[in-house]
């Protein structure tokens, strides 16, 4: 699909001396609505705090502290001292770059420290590290489709695994967010038609803007009866979910590969791809996306690998968030707001409208609390939210503030 619009009138709107393609686009922007435009905006940590509330500067240079309700930093880490430590220890021994790709001159000390300890912490074979969880998401999908696969994916799936089925070349269809049995449906029909098929299915763990997971269990189970492998995004589950925090695909057998990001739990930044020693080797092979890439920075990787000290040492954590969690979605249905879906850390409450919901985040921002809407095309139209995110080092006393400046819930909508 083009990104630019259709025009009867190619003079329509015309800059003298405008060439065609940046008429195009300025044509394109025009038309966007207003509630539909993105625009930057700058955030600092206020003096003092764990990154708990954060300062927020417009676009006049006015700066106003507020309360993060936003970011993925779900345990605190980013500002964990042991975790810092361990960053400023590595920025000193290495620079703050690599300088290089991993094939090259790349590749440190603590980046195979890091992936052999993922390695053990998840039960996997083998762990290969990239500077981002779109990077890594591109390198996971085609490595495992080309243009003779067909691939299943969530309707909810992250954009960066769609982006990956383009770059395969490969054949798409959607299954119904977490219906086990459209996907089953949807495999037993293909394999009717063509035994040899070859195919991936891609799902979350846990979805970002839905706060949902699936039966994984389940969902490999349905894979495996149809020969088709598994790849799973762990980015928002790992250090939350699972045994231990290890993820949903921990344990489970039928998950050929799990992606993981450390921007989210582990405070730090970078991804990585965790799977069977046949697929790392495959991956360090023939990816493009691990292979022509300045490896990532040793810093960021000293701090992932102190976070996961953290996190093994700190099991109640992920279960005093989640059940936190829990008390956040009954007090907001005991407002009359709709329970947030799921039971991690992610509470998308609903609103529909892109205009209401941004209504809403300027609301909560008038009390100080930053809580972002998020509208199409990161959700379908018409299930614009407040995308509400509970965290280890909130303080206490938020969710009645919270309440308090959403006000009332509004009336259900009627047909």
């Amino acid at each position: 699909m083009s990104p630019f619009p259709a025009s009867s009138d190619p003079s329509a709107g015309a800059v003298p001396g405008e060439s065609g393609w940046r008429r195009e686009l300025r044509m394109a922007l025009e038309e966007m609505a207003p509630e539909r435009r993105r625009r930057l905006r700058g955030f600092q940590a206020a003096e003092g705090c764990r990154l708990a509330t954060a300062t927020a500067r417009t676009e006049e240079g006015a700066a106003t502290p507020l309360l993060d309700l936003a970011s993925n930093d779900y345990l605190g880490l980013s500002r964990h001292p042991a975790v810092l430590a361990a960053a400023a220890a590595e920025l000193e021994a290495s620079g703050l770059g690599a300088g290089g790709s991993r094939l090259v001159t790349g590749t440190r000390p603590v980046h195979q420290a890091l992936e052999g300890a993922l390695a053990d912490w998840l039960g996997r074979e083998r762990v290969l590290l990239f500077p981002s969880g779109f990077q890594a998401n591109l390198a996971a999908v085609t490595a495992l489709a080309d243009r003779h696969s067909l691939v299943l994916a969530d309707r909810l799936v992250h954009h960066s695994l769609l982006a990956g089925v383009r770059a395969s070349g490969a054949r798409l269809q959607r299954f119904a967010h977490n219906d086990l049995d459209d996907l089953e449906r949807r495999l037993a029909a293909i394999r009717l038609r063509a035994p040899e098929q070859r195919l991936l299915v891609l799902s979350e763990s846990l979805f970002s803007m839905e706060g949902t997971s699936p039966d994984v269990l389940a969902l490999a189970a349905v894979c495996a009866r149809h020969g088709a492998p598994l790849l799973l995004d762990e980015a928002h589950a790992l250090g939350v979910l699972g045994p231990g925090g290890r993820g949903l695909a921990h344990g489970v057998e039928g998950v050929a590969l799990v992606s993981g990001t450390f921007g989210k739990a582990f405070g730090s930044g970078g991804a990585f791809l965790a799977g069977e020693a046949l697929l790392g080797d495959w991956l360090l092979q023939t990816s493009g996306a691990f292979r022509y890439t300045t490896a990532l920075a040793p810093p960021l990787a000293a701090g992932a690998l102190a976070a996961l000290e953290q996190i093994g040492s700190r099991p109640a954590e992920a279960a005093e968030l989640l059940a936190r969690a829990e008390r956040w979605r009954a007090t907001l249905k005991a407002a009359g707001w709709p329970r947030p879906l799921g039971s991690g850390p992610v509470l998308p409450l609903l609103v529909g409208e892109d205009g209401a919901a941004l209504a809403l985040q300027e609301r909560l921002e008038a009390s100080g609390l930053l809580a972002v809407a998020i509208r199409p095309p990161t959700v379908p139209a018409g299930t614009a939210r407040l995308r509400l995110v509970l965290r280890q080092d909130l303080p206490g006393g938020t969710l009645p503030r919270l309440i308090e400046a959403l006000g009332p819930a509004p009336a259900p909508a009627h047909p």
